[in-house]
């Protein structure tokens, strides 16, 4: 089925269900886990979170009882965004912010989402340039990031305080 509108077509597809029962592998235990994760940053800026999320993760694996799977972090806002990135030297932070602030300015005459302050439409732009979601795989009940990568939240806005991450762990 196919509906054309002003500005795009859409396609419409049915998937037929299996002809058969889909069932677990013999001793596969199908668990999940969601955590919600209060993250308070001080403003503008790349924020470490990875010590917070891998925590929660680990507490996650523990309860469900997983030791591999993977691990989706999510950020509930249009003006912050997730990266993962290296964490060893604080310049790496810096030069990204300050090449991010120079791509998109403040109070460029063309935005016209000006209502929430001169920071507010770049903060929505650089977040859709960015990423609100990330997929980490879990060795051992851990995280397996590299030697050098950390989980940075990537607040846009000049004073903002509490953010919210959510966590998926599964098989």
């Amino acid at each position: 089925m196919t509906r054309e509108g002003p500005h795009r077509t859409f396609v419409s597809t049915r998937v037929a269900p299996p002809p058969f029962p889909i069932r677990p592998a013999l001793g596969y235990k199908a668990t999940m886990s969601v955590r919600r994760l209060p993250c308070r940053v001080s403003g503008q800026g790349l924020h470490e979170v990875t010590k917070l999320v891998d925590s929660s993760v680990g507490d996650a694996t523990q309860e469900a009882g997983l030791t591999e799977g993977l691990a989706t972090l999510y950020i509930r806002h249009t003006s912050a965004s997730l990266t993962i990135q290296e964490n060893a030297d604080p310049a790496v932070c810096r030069d990204l912010e300050n090449w991010m602030n120079r791509l998109v300015t403040e109070n460029d005459p063309l935005y016209t989402h000006t209502q929430e302050g001169p920071d507010d439409m770049p903060a929505h732009i650089k977040s859709a340039l960015t990423s609100t979601s990330l997929s980490i795989p879990i060795l051992d009940g851990r995280l397996a990031l590299g030697t050098w990568q950390g989980i940075f939240l990537w607040e846009h806005r000049h004073a903002r305080g509490d953010r919210e991450v959510l966590i998926h762990i599964g098989p």
